[in-house]
């Protein structure tokens, strides 16, 4: 009795497991992003940060031309010392190197705050994308075009994922 009992769950199991296949779906994290509401604030606070960055440097290159053309002067005049000159030109390889430092230190920091503003705008979508595979019953959910092949059983869940965050697209004009 009980080997008949295993015999039918043997061959009844591989049934009911085809009988559900697994649902697989992919998402197009790209196309949500530019419309959620956090993403375009980001964007902003970063540019806002870039921008007041480029006004410094510009006021330090700016300041490094003046230095440069006083320099081209002195050198121009055969009564300046040539230490004097020489003064010169190592305020101006200082300078230099101060702007190249500050470029370098503005670049980590906008990549810093660019990390710090992105990261809770990707929970909140992770979280989208996970409540949607457990609302809609998906096994995995692949980026889009992460997967070398995509068989058409692949559904693609952006929409669902779309109106889990809220995030309706932008007018054509606006992309």
């Amino acid at each position: 009795m009980i080997k008949k009992i295993l015999m039918a769950l043997v061959v009844a199991l591989p049934l009911c497991a085809w009988a559900q296949a697994p649902k697989f779906g992919v998402v197009d994290v790209e196309a949500i992003l530019p419309n959620m509401a956090e993403f375009a604030e980001a964007q902003t606070k970063l540019a806002e940060a870039s921008k007041t960055y480029e006004s410094e440097y510009a006021k330090i290159n700016e300041e490094l031309q003046k230095k440069f053309a006083e320099y081209q002067e002195l050198e121009k005049d055969p009564q300046t010392l040539q230490s004097i000159k020489e003064r010169r030109m190592q305020d101006i390889q200082e300078l230099d190197k101060k702007a190249q430092q500050f470029a370098q230190t503005a670049q980590q920091d906008i990549q810093r705050q660019q990390a710090q503003l992105m990261q809770p705008i990707q929970e909140k979508m992770m979280n989208a994308i996970k409540a949607v595979g457990a609302e809609n019953g998906y096994l995995m959910i692949f980026p889009e075009g992460a997967a070398a092949y995509t068989s058409t059983d692949v559904t693609d869940v952006t929409p669902l994922v779309k109106a889990k965050l809220g995030v309706k697209d932008a007018p054509a004009a606006a992309k």
